[in-house]
């Protein structure tokens, strides 16, 4: 049976479709002009990727285009949204799924910064991963910072010390000075993707990022890319498109949405923070700019 749910969000209303969802076509693809060159010196640049872990021909083809990337746009950063290990998050696997499809860019000193996606707990509850030292986590949540943006790692899983964690996510919000405030963890929470609105993650995370002025939340799951407006001030990245896709739709938060191989590029230049998603074939697919208060 098909169900839609009627979703009042900071003043949008959204309409987000069950798992039996009748999907809501995106937009014909159309050209896209890049943003020109900002007259602000660039402060950091980072990419983000998820649902990677499975060394098959689709992991290499969007890793190859972030080998290009960083040739062309230098950075030292990457974040792992989260499944890095498919199917069971076996570590055994991870010179197939990790160090060999990324070894260009861990040999030019890229850092990837890593969280728990649901297959990655399968295996020792992701244990073998958190200490890994190629996936620099620091716990199974964490938080670090580059220039003018703290970052803030989650466990989003189902069986996360969610008590504990969302007290420590509160602090560390609070005590933050960074201007700029990025969250990163598997599951999304709004998306217009196979698994749609996480009504759980809404009542435990959103809360806090309106509280403490989150700007953008990077995720996975969703095995697609898209890019929300701004809902009560954060922007929802899902760029779960790192080696297979699902379908993806649109709904009334969508800024853009595609069910293609990419990953996002995101550069800061004070107050602006810019998105740049590129596909498999290093064509710009979307583009986004979030302006710090």
């Amino acid at each position: 049976m098909k169900r839609r749910e009627l979703l009042v969000l900071g003043g949008l209303s959204t309409i987000a479709a069950g798992m039996g969802r009748q999907w809501l076509q995106p937009s014909p693809a159309q050209a896209i002009t890049p943003l020109p060159a900002s007259d602000r010196p660039l402060d950091l640049r980072f990419i983000a990727v998820a649902d990677t872990g499975t060394g098959a021909r689709g992991q290499y083809s969007v890793a190859a285009a972030m080998e290009r990337y960083r040739r062309a746009n230098p950075y030292r950063l990457a974040l792992l949204a989260g499944d890095n290990i498919y199917n069971n998050g076996e570590i055994e696997k991870i010179q197939a799924v990790f160090e060999r499809p990324y070894a260009p860019l861990l040999q030019s000193g890229v850092k990837f910064r890593a969280v728990l996606g649901n297959h990655d707990i399968r295996t020792n509850n992701g244990n073998d991963q958190v200490r890994y030292p190629g996936f620099n986590m620091a716990g199974r949540y964490y938080q670090f910072q580059e220039g003018p943006v703290a970052f803030f790692a989650l466990d989003t899983n189902g069986n996360a010390d969610w008590n504990n964690q969302l007290t420590w996510l509160d602090r560390a919000l609070r005590a933050s000075t960074a201007p700029w405030k990025v969250v990163f963890g598997h599951h999304p929470i709004y998306s217009s993707g196979f698994y749609g609105v996480n009504r759980t993650l809404i009542s435990r995370l959103v809360p806090l990022f309106k509280r403490h002025g989150v700007q953008l939340y990077i995720s996975g799951h969703d095995h697609s890319y898209e890019r929300t407006q701004p809902i009560d001030g954060t922007t929802y990245l899902i760029v779960g498109a790192g080696a297979g896709l699902r379908p993806v739709g649109r709904s009334a938060w969508t800024a853009q949405s595609a069910s293609t191989l990419s990953f996002a590029g995101l550069e800061v230049y004070g107050n602006e923070l810019r998105i740049q998603t590129f596909d498999k074939d290093s064509r710009l697919i979307d583009q986004g700019q979030i302006f710090a208060a």
